[in-house]
C-alpha cells in the first residue's frame, strides 16, 4: 500500500531515521536527505507528495530549501520541523504546517495525512472545475446542433 511519497530532510541521523522508518512502516514511500543540498539533488517536481524538513540543516537551510522547492513544484506539501517563531516564517513562505521538536510521530503523521488529503481534494476540485467549464462551453454547441437537426428533419 502506497499512501504517498515523502522526502525526509534532517541532518540529525536519529530524527531522520525515526521519521523514515515510521512513515515506511505505515505505507509511505520514503527517501532521505541529510542536508539541503542533498535534498535539492533528490527533489524532482511531481516525484514527492510531501517534504518534511528540519529548519536547521547544513549547506542549504530549511527555509531556503522550502523556497527552492516551491519554485519547482507549487503542489508539493512542505512540513517544517522547527521552533514556533521560526515556523511562522516558514508558513509565510509556503510551508503547509510545522512540527516542533521534540516531536511525536503521531502528530507528524496526522499533519502529513491532512496535507495530502487537502492536496488530493484540491486536485479533485480542479478536475471538477475543468469538467464543468467544458460542459458550459459545449452546451450551446449541442443545443445549436439539436435545433439545426430539428429544422433539417422538418424540412424533409
Amino acid at each position: 500500500m502506497n499512501l504517498g511519497r515523502i522526502l525526509v530532510v534532517d541532518n540529525e541521523d536519529s530524527s531522520r531515521f525515526t521519521m523514515a522508518d515510521y512513515f515506511s512502516s505505515v505505507g509511505y514511500v520514503v527517501e532521505e536527505a541529510s542536508d539541503g543540498e542533498d535534498a535539492l539533488q533528490k527533489f524532482v517536481p511531481g516525484k514527492f507528495d510531501c517534504v518534511i524538513s528540519d529548519l536547521s540543516i547544513p549547506k542549504v537551510g530549511g527555509l531556503e530549501l522550502l523556497k527552492k522547492v516551491r519554485r519547482q513544484d507549487r503542489d508539493v506539501s512542505f512540513l517544517i520541523v522547527a521552533g514556533y517563531h521560526s515556523a511562522v516564517s516558514a508558513m509565510k513562505e509556503g510551508a503547509c504546517d510545522y512540527v516542533t521538536k521534540p516531536f511525536h510521530m503521531d502528530d507528524i503523521q496526522l499533519k502529513v495525512s491532512r496535507a495530502l488529503h487537502i492536496k488530493k481534494t484540491e486536485a479533485s476540485l480542479k478536475k471538477s472545475k475543468s469538467l464543468s467549464l467544458s460542459l458550459i462551453v459545449l452546451m450551446p454547441v449541442v443545443v445549436s446542433a439539436g435545433v439545426i437537426l430539428g429544422m433539417f428533419l422538418k424540412a424533409i
